[in-house]
């Protein structure tokens, strides 16, 4: 019998987009290949629309234990975390707590002179000049350090790499100084600040800022770095206890509702949100060109993030526009995920 035009139509459709979606799925995994198997791994999520297209885990999650990773595993977001400690900043400016153009030195009076003209809306945007705390660590230091750490080495330092507002520098140390202002604005201590007005509402149920002596992580992945072709853990540095630059855990799950809740007002207003993602400075000094919001890279119609932290890669893609999100979490230093997944939105954004 013969099949009506307008059938066999939409089956050569159907069929069309079913080939589509297998090529987009067998391209995804073959660029995700290094991290399958036992060997350290990723969560991985691609989500249009809202909808998640890929969600899995590759690998593995804790290599000793041999835990496979899986989209509710949760890592280190490293750097990715400056993202929701801008929004907790953003937040409190809503509340009226405190403005942008703040002195950090109005909320961190042990800071020295020099910090006076230093705001806080410098400190988002990596444009305050103050000094890496990273250079101020003594040599031989083999405990972790805490954001008070951090807190009196910059305290204890006149030294500055330019005037504010000047020029740009990636800068830890102005995320951990906003951290401890959070605290300072709310009267509670950061982690609970984070769970309380971004996690909770949000129904983030398995994210958390980490400290030791508080939650454990649920279903954790531990950082691991390859050395003469084996695979060690690495998962703790000097600088992994400080907490306003990179101290949030968090699953691909759980930042699929934090995606989501940037397109609305369930969380920040329409104005953050615009403050957030406007391009306030451009970027330099950095292998990819970029301007800078607060917490956000910006580059074309991308809205993203990388985090780096000992054992762990991590970044966070949006092309709003598009309705598209790519989120690679890994429990490795290598390979850069950045790469990875704009090769990986190609399939989508075609």
């Amino acid at each position: 019998m013969r099949m009506p035009r307008l059938i066999f139509a939409a089956t050569i459709l159907l069929g069309s987009c079913a080939a589509t979606a297998t090529d987009a799925a067998q391209h995804t995994d073959h660029l995700m290949r290094k991290y399958a198997g036992n060997v350290p791994g990723a969560s991985l999520l691609v989500l249009k629309d809202g909808k998640p297209l890929v969600r899995r885990g590759y690998g593995m999650a804790n290599m000793e234990q041999h835990i496979a990773a899986t989209p509710a595993t949760d890592y280190r977001l490293a750097s990715v975390s400056k993202q929701f400690t801008a929004a907790a900043i953003l937040l409190l400016a809503e509340d009226g707590k405190l403005k942008l153009g703040d002195s950090i030195r109005h909320w961190l009076p042990s800071l020295p002179g020099m910090a006076d003209k230093v705001t806080l809306r410098e400190l988002l945007s990596h444009t305050g000049g103050l000094i890496d705390y990273e250079e101020l660590i003594p040599p031989g230091t083999t405990g972790q350090l805490d954001d008070q750490d951090v807190l009196r080495m910059l305290s204890a330092t006149s030294k500055s790499y330019f005037a504010p507002g000047t020029a740009y520098r990636y800068s830890n140390t102005g995320y951990v100084l906003l951290g401890l202002v959070v605290e300072k604005a709310s009267g509670e201590s950061l982690p609970a600040f984070m769970q309380q007005r971004i996690f909770k509402p949000l129904h983030m149920d398995h994210t958390l800022m980490y400290v030791r002596g508080g939650p454990e992580v649920t279903n954790r992945a531990y950082g691991y770095s390859e050395e003469n072709g084996r695979w060690t853990r690495t998962d703790q540095s000097v600088t992994s206890a400080t907490r306003g630059d990179g101290g949030i855990y968090s699953s691909i799950d759980d930042l699929a509702r934090w995606d989501a809740a940037l397109y609305d007002d369930r969380l920040l207003s329409d104005a953050s949100r615009k403050l957030a993602f406007s391009p306030h400075v451009k970027v330099v000094g950095e292998p990819y060109e970029a301007s800078y919001g607060f917490g956000w890279r910006i580059t074309g119609d991308t809205l993203w993030h990388s985090g780096e932290s000992i054992g762990f890669r991590n970044v966070i893609v949006r092309w709003p526009k598009q309705h598209l999100t790519i989120i690679l979490l890994s429990n490795r230093n290598e390979p850069e995920p950045y790469r990875t997944v704009l090769a990986i939105a190609q399939r989508y954004l075609q």
